[in-house]
């Protein structure tokens, strides 16, 4: 009997093993970005994301300047008219960490006029 219930044990451990690293190889694989260069998230980001291969899970540290900027993920009505969609998420702490979803991402400052002037991303995330 303590044979069966030792069996029992080894293999409810190496399934816990096995989620773990699994679990593990999942948050290895995604990679931060920051948005933007030295100026971080500002005016004319459109073409920032070209030549960058996104995927799901993936981070967009954006640094900026709170006192004058934000960002807002919207979608993609927002993104074209630069209009903030009801219930969209802002941030605000000019150092956020956005992850994102499988499919297009859309980003923009909904600062009058920044949006406007280039400032907004939109990303696939394959």
């Amino acid at each position: 009997m303590d044979q069966g219930s030792g069996s029992a044990s080894q293999a409810k451990f190496w399934v816990a093993l096995l989620f773990c690293f699994l679990v593990f190889w999942e948050n290895v694989d995604a990679a931060t970005y920051t948005v933007g260069g030295s100026n971080g998230w500002t005016f004319n980001m459109a073409s920032w994301p070209r030549g960058k291969r996104f995927r799901a899970g993936d981070t967009l540290f954006f640094k900026y300047d709170a006192t004058i900027h934000n960002v807002v993920a919207v979608n993609r009505g927002g993104y074209r008219s630069c209009i903030t969609p009801a219930g969209a998420k802002v941030y605000k702490s000019g150092k956020d960490e956005v992850k994102l979803g499988k499919g297009m991402n859309y980003f923009i400052c909904n600062i009058a006029g920044h949006c406007e002037s280039g400032m907004k991303i939109a990303i696939n995330a394959v």
